[in-house]
């Protein structure tokens, strides 16, 4: 209903524009090969649900709950590592996962003043499940970007009902990109940025990742300079400050410490999309596998994740930015969606 009203005000499109995603218009970083839906619920298990809020002309904001597994994550907690590329930020619970290498809530994403609302949200969630009465101890992990410059972030307008809302909506399949959940009102390298999602398949396992962009630099989709291209980027106007928070998952059977390996390289993933890790970004890449009961992966085998890891990061950056639509919010502030038809022609400039 808010959505709707939203529209009817003008605040909104009244209809999604139909925007593609990166392999649409014929980007395709990488040589590995996506999942079939070519987002992180190609792992199987892993769930996403999303609550978007659009209120009135100043709310521009949501939250995205990203669920490994279906059943009782503390009672049945799974290896999970976090790497910071650059801690401008705050990643409510890391510590905890960086010296347990485990993962026993849901992984929640937000605004940045939501962030301590979400985690009593998700300690409440986990309190009540069966099985957990006498649980007097959770590691909510929570992460952030800020979506100030669209959304009355002072407001505080996360509750803690959508943040279970989330949870309790989760589901596998195709993953909603763009401006929705916590990339409501979010902006990326000078453009309207939010949600993006990405797969690939590599010697039986599949690495799936999912990033809350806000984050800015200089503008690269698959070695082509775009931002440079369309005269925004990095020192012209832009700052590279936000944040970004990537989680990659895999069906992998990798220990926290391997994991952490693969958490690395998701920022060469970052950097490949043109992000310098601005001093104001808070850069942040969580990482947890699936795998239970099988003999770990050697090291020596790893590479090929290493592979998965830098690619699906930076297609999820980019489908963030294309599944995105121009957005006004709080201060009457619009970002601009990136121009496919501008970008198609920048491509086709430079042989795509």
């Amino acid at each position: 209903m808010r959505l709707i009203l939203a529209a009817i005000l003008g605040l909104v499109p009244a209809l999604p524009e139909d925007r593609p995603r990166a392999r649409d218009i014929g980007l395709k970083p990488g040589i590995l090969s996506p999942g079939p839906l070519n987002a992180i619920t190609d792992v199987a298990g892993v769930r996403v649900g999303q609550v978007t809020l659009i209120e009135g002309a100043h709310v521009r904001t949501g939250v995205t709950a990203i669920l490994p597994h279906s059943g009782n994550l503390f009672q049945d907690k799974l290896p999970a590592a976090i790497h910071v590329g650059n801690g401008f930020g705050k990643l409510a619970g890391s510590t905890q996962v960086d010296e347990l290498g485990l993962l026993e809530t849901p992984i929640i994403l937000t605004n940045t003043l939501s962030l301590w609302r979400a985690a009593e949200a998700v300690v409440e969630y986990t309190l009540g499940l069966p099985g957990n009465e006498k649980v007097m101890s959770v590691n909510p992990l929570v992460g952030e970007t800020n979506d100030g410059r669209l959304n009355d972030i002072r407001g505080l307008h996360v509750e803690k009902r959508h943040v279970i809302q989330a949870i309790r909506q989760a589901r596998d399949g195709p993953v909603e990109e763009g401006a929705v959940g916590a990339g409501t009102g979010t902006e990326a390298f000078g453009f309207k940025g939010g949600i993006g999602t990405s797969s690939r398949r590599v010697g039986g396992h599949t690495v799936g990742v999912m990033v809350q962009s806000n984050f800015g630099g200089v503008l690269s989709m698959d070695g082509v300079p775009v931002g440079r291209e369309l005269g925004r980027y990095l020192l012209q106007g832009q700052t590279g400050d936000g944040s970004v928070i990537v989680v990659a998952a895999t069906d992998a059977p990798v220990d926290a410490r391997q994991l952490k390996r693969l958490a690395r390289r998701g920022m060469l993933g970052l950097a490949r999309t043109g992000s310098p890790a601005a001093h104001g970004s808070g850069d942040y890449i969580i990482a947890f596998s699936t795998a239970r009961g099988t003999p770990l992966l050697e090291d020596q085998a790893l590479t090929p994740l290493f592979q998965a890891v830098v690619e699906a990061s930076e297609e999820a950056v980019y489908n963030s930015l294309l599944k995105a639509r121009t957005t006004t919010g709080f201060g009457g502030h619009t970002a601009e969606a990136l121009p496919i038809d501008r970008l198609k022609e920048i491509l086709r400039k430079y042989g795509r």
